[in-house]
């Protein structure tokens, strides 16, 4: 997984199969050095990711911000393009209101090079996306590919051709993606002249030559591209797309691919097509078993898919996954097999089921196992839902109220926010699906900073929480739950979303107040994810409240309690309120320590914002302790993670007047020339960087 930190630019690292195009090369480089929107056009599979790739690279250092990547081929519709965008660009957006405003305002000042990739299916939306951005951004610059132009003013196309079939490159190609040094003069050569030098239709090729040998390869090719149209892959020729005479060489290499797989492995290619993101193969299990294709046939089916290249093998994190062209024509067959909509209902319940899994497991040792997973089937999860809020509200209700925490935790609070309000209108589900949906919300707009639009979230979902409990059919005898007049865990969530929401608004004892009268009159375990998150929230109220030692020793046993169960976001929080209880209590050492242990805690699970307030706090510790140059540091640093959140700083009312004061204290140590000095470089440096120095700890500590 990704780490959101925003570090100076993210781009995908390069396929070491690139060969030729240096004139292309050059063409893209020069057009990015003079004009500030260049776009790769050029038929499915003619190569141009790996040219917009290969350029990006060597751009980057020409952009003191960096260079960013984003997939678009993942996005049905246009609904989630500026999440998505934001999201290449580590704008982990905490803003309220439309996404595009974070968005400009996060590119408002920045110099660097956004490419997006494959944006045919979203030629309209995007161009009116990369109009306003260049408009707000003076110093952004935009690559984009796609089969035709964006049609923006100021645009430069650069259309891309396939390789020349009789020259060196196509066949450089063909070797390296056959393993073999194949000679010119032969079949290898007559190959490349038949499939006119388009790269994947040479990668389709190659596959087969090394399962086949390259004689047979090209009397196959023969046969097949010299068959009558009618008789050549026509699946794909659809009546809206204009496919040049080219393309038809490329339809008949995938058809000839297609005809070459064994009928199971037609039958998962077809299924396959409704992964929208990478897969494994207990997720193309799940969702693609049925009749012949089973546990025991499925896997050998999935590996001949590899094997001739039309599954990409497994990236780094161990993810399958097909080209968009090959995944277009396996959806083609999927429709004409009749069983469309049933994969797609099976993709989708397998996702909410991964969901709910991943919800009911959030807190404890598996915590970070769910967590990393379901930031790798993101897009999937994300399918799954516009799916079901068209099909099954109810179960869409369920979906994004499992995730949208994670989500959330993510840095993804608008597309969070969209699924959980979408699914809230449409579904009429009632009780405890609905209640956890309304907390997830709720704190989602606290994160987003909108105090008033949380606390009518707050009161919903404790009128929802008290109908699950007390109004829906009573538990089996034995449960817990059977206790209905004691407030379970849906009380006791929607108990801590209200004393969260006071907190932030500057009420400890509200917070307080709510908290502790549900934690003494609740039912359950001690370890429920709803009673520890009201047992942080208490805590946090009674430092507010200046009660300090009562503060930290409840914050160390519940600490230890996490330690127990290695629940990591609950203990983060905890170091954060432990620093900052070291401050008030005029210990600046021991803040360090604790802001530091946040710190690593946040980085690891990818939470800008929590970083952001970590390095507040470790900053305001060190400033405090008389190191005003490496509060300067710490605080630059900072500044650069709020403003990768969209928002100005913010954070509890007690931090902020402590900040403000030793802000004030560290340049008077060093003088208010240095301090802005060294602010500025950490402001605008890699923020990365900038993270590593603040986690060091001084030798003479």
């Amino acid at each position: 997984m990704r780490e959101t930190a925003p570090v100076r630019g993210h781009l995908p690292d390069e396929n070491p199969g690139f060969v030729g195009r240096r004139t292309e090369l050059e063409r893209v480089s020069a057009a990015l050095a003079d004009h500030r929107l260049v776009t790769v056009t050029g038929v499915g599979g003619v190569g141009k990711t790996r040219l917009a790739l290969r350029a990006a690279h060597r751009a980057a250092d020409g952009h003191p911000d960096g260079a960013w990547w984003t997939d678009l081929s993942q996005l049905d519709g246009d609904r989630l393009l500026v999440p998505l965008v934001a999201d290449s660009v580590d704008l982990a957006d905490h803003t309220p209101g439309m996404a595009t405003t974070g968005l400009c305002r996060r590119l408002a000042d920045a110099r660097l090079l956004l490419v997006l990739d494959s944006c045919e299916h979203l030629a309209e939306p995007c161009a009116r996306l990369v109009t306003e951005l260049l408009a707000a951004a003076p110093g952004l610059t935009v690559l984009a590919t796609g089969r035709r132009p964006l049609g923006v003013p100021g645009e430069r196309v650069v259309a891309l051709d396939p390789l020349p079939p009789a020259g060196r490159d196509a066949l450089e190609l063909l070797r390296r993606a056959a393993g073999e040094d194949l000679p010119a003069a032969g079949p290898a050569g007559e190959i490349c002249v038949r499939l006119e030098g388009i790269p994947l239709a040479l990668e389709l090729a190659a596959a087969q030559i090394r399962l086949q040998g390259a004689e047979a390869v090209r009397d196959q090719l023969g046969t097949r591209l010299d068959a009558p149209p009618g008789a050549r892959f026509d699946l794909l020729a659809h009546t809206e797309r204009v496919w040049p005479s080219r393309h038809q060489t490329l339809r008949a290499a995938i058809g000839w691919s297609h005809e070459l797989s064994t009928p199971l492995e037609r039958l998962l290619w077809a299924r396959l097509s409704v992964f929208r993101g990478p897969f494994d193969l207990a997720s193309a299990t799940a969702v693609c078993a049925g009749g012949p294709l089973n546990r025991a046939t499925l896997p050998g089916a999935l590996d001949g898919l590899v094997r001739s290249s039309v599954v990409r093998p497994p990236d780094a994190a161990g993810g399958l996954r097909m080209l968009d062209t090959i995944r277009e024509y396996g959806a083609t067959w999927l429709d004409r097999t009749g069983e469309a909509a049933t994969v797609a209902e099976r993709h989708a319940a397998h996702f909410r089921d991964l969901a709910r899994r991943a919800g009911t497991e959030w807190h404890g040792a598996r915590q970070l196992r769910w967590y990393r997973t379901v930031d790798a089937h993101h897009t999937d999860l994300r399918t799954a839902l516009h799916r079901l809020l068209r099909t099954d509200p109810d179960a869409a209700l369920d979906l994004v109220g499992s995730v949208a925490f994670a989500w959330s935790c993510r840095g993804r609070l608008h597309e969070a926010r969209d699924g959980l309000e979408q699914a809230l209108l449409l579904s009429g589900a009632r009780g405890s699906v609905r209640a956890r949906a309304l907390w997830a919300l709720g704190v989602t707009l606290v994160l987003q900073g909108e105090p008033g639009p949380a606390q009518e979230v707050s009161e919903r979902c404790a009128r929802e929480a008290r109908h699950a409990e007390h109004v829906e059919p009573s538990p089996p005898e034995g449960d817990p739950r059977g206790d209905r007049d004691r407030p379970g865990d849906l009380t006791l969530d929607a108990a801590a979303l209200a004393g969260l929401i006071a907190l932030t608004t500057g009420r400890p004892m509200a917070a307080y107040v709510v908290v502790d009268h549900v934690l003494d009159a609740a039912r359950g375990g001690l370890d429920s994810a709803a009673r520890l998150r009201c047992r942080l929230v208490r805590v946090f109220a009674l430092t507010g409240l200046g009660r300090l030692a009562e503060a930290r020793e409840r914050a160390l046993r519940l600490r230890a309690r996490c330690e127990e169960l290695d629940e990591h976001w609950i203990r983060t929080a905890l170091e954060y309120q432990l620093a900052l209880t070291g401050l008030l209590e005029g210990d600046p050492a021991a803040a360090a320590g604790h802001a530091r242990a946040m710190l690593e805690g946040t980085r690891g699970l990818g939470a800008s914002l929590g970083v952001a307030l970590g390095l507040d706090v470790l900053a305001t510790a060190l400033a405090a302790a008389g190191d005003g140059e490496r509060a300067a540091d710490v605080s630059g640093t900072g500044e650069a993670y709020w403003r990768s959140t969209g928002q100005p700083r913010r954070g509890l009312p007690g931090l902020r007047a402590l900040r403000e004061k030793y802000a004030d204290t560290a340049r008077e140590t060093i003088g208010g020339p240095a301090y802005e000095e060294i602010f500025v470089r950490a402001l605008t440096g890699p923020p990365q960087d900038g993270l590593d120095r603040a986690l060091r700890v001084p030798r003479q500590a």
